[in-house]
């Protein structure tokens, strides 16, 4: 860096922790080969291509539809 860079009266960015966050998530091979594929055809991360989805998915407020296999309602039922 050069000597003639003052930086002394800089300050940190304050929206810089809320830019994004690095978690630890569990995924499916399966969805994870899904967007691997979809982000390769777009020329792009597939971290960033997930981001955007859910980005999405929080935007519109959308929410899962879960369908639970038939043997584990009937263990539910039967508890």
């Amino acid at each position: 860096m050069r000597s003639e860079y003052d930086f002394s009266q800089s300050r940190k960015n304050p929206y810089a922790n809320q830019l994004k966050r690095q978690i630890t998530i569990r995924l499916d091979t399966m969805a994870v080969d899904y967007f691997k594929a979809m982000a390769a055809e777009l020329g792009m991360p597939y971290q960033n291509l997930i981001n955007l989805f859910l980005r999405d998915c929080a935007i519109q407020k959308r929410r899962p539809v879960i369908q639970w296999p038939q043997k584990a309602q009937k263990r539910a039922v039967g508890r």
